[in-house]
């Protein structure tokens, strides 16, 4: 990873917070992007990286101006953009018959829209560098269904569908894409969903940090077009 830029969407959620640790210890070149200015700041100190080595740049990725801007200041900062980690995720758990047209838009536009508008313009840099590599953190609710989820599996199975598709147009590009079916990561993902669950027994940010570095980190010839790991008491099959 040592000089490669990586664009990570959503960096000061709990896996994008785990992981860029382990990417600039790397040596990886970071672009970090999220909402919130504050906690971008606060994340660039804790990692005490040069300036050469990390930037920082707000972004609403549901606004496609915003990630247009984002990556033509990765490009404009360090020249290229080799990897993009979409691990930004909103989610909303309640019985079908009480969603409201508001909870669909949000999920929509968050896992859905915004996923495709950071795929999108990376990608068309990507292609014309001919190499680059694109990993969504999907989840496996993007796999498998669940009660309470029909809102949240809607837009994540949409995610994965655009990604195969993208992978089948840019694979004659030199551009791969990973996609991470994780179960529950115990991340502030969900301090505001209304579901009872055991965070002590999901998965933590760590692991599914660990993961991500592995795809990013493989072999220019090895392309780990899916990886499924879930906490031991809560399999999908």
């Amino acid at each position: 990873m040592q000089a490669k830029v990586v664009v990570v969407v959503g960096a000061s959620g709990g896996i994008g917070s785990a992981l860029t640790p382990k990417l600039a210890a790397s040596g990886a070149r970071l672009v970090l992007a999220a909402r919130d200015h504050c906690k971008l700041t606060n994340l660039a100190e804790t990692l005490n990286c040069s300036q050469q080595q990390i930037f920082s740049v707000p972004c609403d990725i549901t606004d496609p101006q915003q990630v247009d801007t984002l990556m033509e200041k990765a490009v404009t900062q360090f020249g290229q953009i080799d990897a993009l980690v979409n691990a930004a995720g909103a989610g909303v758990m309640k019985p079908y018959s009480n969603l409201e047209a508001a909870d669909l838009e949000a999920m929509l536009n968050v896992n859905l829209k915004g996923s495709f508008y950071t795929c999108q313009a990376a990608a068309q840099l990507m292609q014309d560098q001919k190499s680059g590599h694109i990993c969504n953190i999907v989840g496996i609710l993007g796999k498998h269904s669940m009660p309470m989820a029909a809102a949240y599996c809607a837009s994540k199975y949409a995610v994965v569908g655009f990604s195969k598709c993208m992978a089948e147009e840019l694979k004659r590009f030199g551009v791969k894409f990973t996609l991470f079916y994780f179960g529950g990561v115990n991340s502030p993902f969900w301090d505001n969903v209304q579901l009872k669950v055991d965070r002590k027994k999901m998965l933590t940010p760590e692991t599914a940090a660990d993961a991500i570095f592995y795809a990013l980190s493989a072999d220019a010839q090895a392309v780990p077009m899916e990886i499924n790991i879930q906490p031991e008491s809560h399999l999908f099959f």
